[in-house]
Formats: structure tokens, C-alpha cells, sequence
């Protein structure tokens, strides 16, 4: 192996840098996803600067990195192509409040890319963007309960942070499940909004459809359930969820935070050949800059573009944000871009298969080559939905996730999301993961 890769020097710098953040910020952190631990040790890694694929952390550890801010450095830390064009801008001004002209190029990039994206509008974030949506949906039916799937992610918002991570006496029957708030805070009438409904259940969706028969705004979901470690659809089912939507009247969205772009120029409707009427954006639409976005249907976006429905914000698609969107839609607008991404992955998810099966391991290695998770079920068979996933072997997707991290290689710490693959992940890269991901499943 690299021998870069070989040898940490320990984290105590980010053990340090830990104890320190906690006198000033909540928790130590920025953000509840960042309570990560290192291996056994309880605090999460600090990292000081990343190039290409690999990342440092405060102690001087390099590493492969599989995570790139979950998903959103899909071109890799600080690629010249992206840092050429931000210098510019930011001698001109990175942001005046008004109108600018990489927001219409980057606009009609995203139209010609995307299957149901006829008028779009920018946030800054996937909660902003998804609540944007909802919004729009519902200023269209005049209906205000909204669907979702038990276990999908669609933000931290109050709007739809409903059953994300439930448990199962909380969630009750897994054919109907209860609604349940991510957490304290959010108000009883927000989850009485929402309706929850478990996902790759065809005569489980009907019936939910049925007893919400004229209630529904919006069903939303994740194509690939990148929050329920890249849980796939199951085939038919997207198809099935548009064909009801189609003939109940229902605004069918596609939260393709995780999936936009990444899987593909159209994403994931463009992969799998299912027209959502919006879908929002945002992850690797901005290369590692905060930008997101909602784009759909015209009848439904005309209610925006009327100003009828309100949608606001002073820091959307800044010239700053929106240029550094557009240079990377335009990375990925190459096919031998998006091929090398998938490449990458497939390479790394059959590794990731042989070392299991080598090593007598049951696991289930899903989703597609651009994202993807490692997960460590009890008879090796992916898992079709949220409930599934509650029985995953947790400890075991632990120490592997540490195993890997002892060589190297960075991964999400949580066993419920997934890797992430970027561009600029070399042969040498690879060859070292695969040798990574090998090694991990023998010391299992």
C-alpha cells in the first residue's frame, strides 16, 4: 500500500481541537452529523485541507476521501478548474442581493440537463430547497398534507423532518407506520401534515393513497435512499409511485439532493426513466459550495414565477455559489466524467463484495457506482426499506468503518448513509481503497 497510507501519526490534535470547541459551540459541533467518533475514541476528526481526492487532518493523517462533505465535492477538493473561476469572482464581488448573469446560464444548464426541469429556482441548502418545493406543490393543489417514505431524509427542517430515523416501537406496523418527529421542537401540527407510508410496498402505497384519497399535496421520496444506506428501488416501483400520483392528482418530488447530477447529467430520473413534477438539488450541484435548487414542471413553477407563491432569499445562486454550480455541471456534463466516477465505484463495490465473501462475511453492497454503502445484514440480502436496516449488524459496520480509516480511507461513520465518489480519484487511489477494503474485512 502508499505508504502515505500506511502510517497515522494518532489524533490527538483532533481530540484537542474537540475539547476546546465545546466551551464555545453546541455540542463541539456545526451541525448533529458531525458527532462522529474516531475509531473507539470519542470525537471526530478535524481536517485542515484537502487536495484532489485525499484530505488531512490536523495531526498530519492523509487520507482517501469517501465522504467529500457528503457528496458535494463531487470534482474533488479544490480542482483548479473550480478555484480558477471562484478567484475571479471573488475579485469582482462575491454577492450584491441582486440579479446576476451565472444564475440564468446556470438556470438553463440545468433545463437542458434535466428531464422535468422547465423553470428552476435557487436556495441555499436541501432543507431551503425541499421546503421550497413543498411549498410550490402545495400552492398548486391547495392541499397541505404531504407523504413521505419511513426512513428517507429530505433536511433538518420542521416541514418533512418526520420518521427519518424512528424506532420500532415508535414507528408501530411497518405497513402503516406512525409519523414520528426527528426530534423535539417540531410542532404537533407539522407532523399531523405528514404522512408516512414504508417504501418498495406497492399495496402498501395504494392503501396509504386511498385513505388520503384529496388530502395530498405532494408524495416526496428519495429515488436511491441515500439516508437508508442507498437502498435501491425495487423495479416497477418508481413507475407504480408515478402512475398513482399521475392519476390522483398528486405533485410527485424527487429529492435528488444526494443523486443530482452525481449519478448522472439528468440524475436519477434521468437513470432510471422516471419524470418526478419537481425535484430538488443540491450537494454536487455545487462542487463544495452552498447552493440547491428546485426545478420542475411549468404549470407547477408558474405559481412562483407569478409571484402568487412566495419564495425568498437573499444569498440565493449569489454569482459566487452559482458560478462555482456551473463550472461543475459543466465537468459533469462530460461522459467521460460521469463513466470514470461510476467506474471508480463498481470497482470498489466488487472489491468490497469478493473480500466478503473471501472472509465468509454476510453483507450487501448496494447502490450504484457514483454512491453506494457496505451493509452488514444477516443473510447478505439488500435491504428493501427502513425496517430492514434496524437489523443490520451496527458493530460490525463500525469497526469496519475504523479498519478503513486505520488505512486510510474515509468514509462516513454513520452505517446508514453511503460513500461518495468524486472525479478525482486516481488508479493509484483505487488501487490503494481496494487494498484498504480488502484488508478491513480480513481484520473482521
Amino acid at each position: 500500500m502508499n505508504d502515505r497510507l500506511q502510517a497515522l501519526h494518532g489524533t490527538g490534535g483532533s481530540r484537542s481541537w474537540f475539547e476546546r470547541a465545546q466551551h464555545s459551540l453546541a455540542g463541539g459541533i456545526s451541525s448533529s452529523s458531525r458527532l462522529t467518533s474516531t475509531g473507539p475514541h470519542p470525537y471526530p476528526l478535524y481536517i485542515s485541507s484537502g487536495s484532489g481526492s485525499r484530505i488531512r487532518d490536523v495531526d498530519g493523517n492523509e487520507y482517501i476521501d469517501y465522504l467529500i462533505s457528503y457528496g458535494s465535492a463531487v470534482l474533488g477538493h479544490a480542482p483548479p478548474v473550480l478555484t480558477d473561476a471562484l478567484t475571479q469572482v471573488l475579485h469582482n464581488g462575491t454577492m450584491f442581493g441582486t440579479c446576476n448573469v451565472p444564475e440564468v446560464e446556470l438556470a438553463e444548464t440545468i433545463c437542458q440537463m434535466v428531464p422535468c426541469a422547465e423553470l428552476v429556482r435557487f436556495a441555499n441548502s436541501g432543507s431551503e430547497a425541499v421546503q421550497g418545493a413543498v411549498r410550490a406543490a402545495r400552492g398548486h393543489t391547495g392541499r397541505s398534507r404531504i407523504l413521505k417514505f419511513e426512513g428517507h431524509y429530505h433536511g433538518w427542517s420542521d416541514t418533512l423532518a418526520i420518521s427519518n430515523r424512528p424506532t420500532e416501537h415508535e414507528a408501530g406496523p411497518s405497513d402503516t407506520p406512525r409519523p414520528v418527529p426527528h426530534s423535539p421542537g417540531i410542532p404537533a401540527g407539522v407532523v399531523e401534515d405528514v404522512v408516512v407510508c414504508p417504501w418498495n410496498d406497492v399495496t402498501a402505497l395504494r392503501a396509504v393513497l386511498d385513505a388520503h384519497a384529496g388530502e395530498l399535496a405532494a408524495v416526496i421520496c428519495e429515488p436511491i435512499v441515500a439516508n437508508n444506506a442507498c437502498t435501491m428501488p425495487e423495479a416497477g416501483y418508481l413507475e407504480a409511485l408515478r402512475e398513482e400520483c399521475t392519476t390522483r392528482g398528486i405533485v410527485l418530488i424527487f429529492d435528488e439532493v444526494c443523486t443530482g447530477f452525481r449519478t448522472g447529467p439528468g440524475g436519477a430520473q434521468a437513470l432510471f426513466g422516471v419524470e418526478p413534477d419537481l425535484a430538488v438539488f443540491s450537494k454536487a450541484l455545487g462542487g463544495g459550495l452552498p447552493i440547491a435548487a428546485f426545478a420542475g414542471h411549468q404549470e407547477i413553477m408558474d405559481a412562483l414565477a407569478s409571484g402568487r407563491v412566495k419564495h425568498g432569499g437573499t444569498y440565493n445562486a449569489s454569482p459566487l455559489c452559482a458560478t462555482a454550480a456551473l463550472v461543475t455541471l459543466r465537468q459533469l456534463g462530460d461522459p467521460a466524467v460521469v463513466q470514470r466516477i461510476d467506474d471508480t465505484g463498481r470497482q470498489v463495490m466488487e472489491t468490497a463484495r469478493k473480500a466478503a465473501h473471501d472472509q465468509g462475511i454476510p453483507c450487501s453492497v448496494q447502490g450504484v457506482g457514483a454512491m453506494f454503502q457496505t451493509v452488514f445484514t444477516a443473510d447478505g440480502r439488500p435491504t428493501r426499506n427502513y425496517r430492514d436496516l434496524l437489523r443490520v449488524d451496527q458493530a460490525r459496520s463500525h469497526a469496519f468503518r475504523h479498519e478503513l480509516l486505520e488505512r486510510g480511507v474515509h468514509a462516513n461513520a454513520f452505517p446508514m448513509a453511503c460513500w461518495f465518489v468524486s472525479a478525482a480519484v486516481t488508479d493509484d487511489d483505487l488501487a490503494a481503497t481496494c487494498e484498504a477494503v480488502t484488508e478491513a474485512f480480513k481484520a473482521l
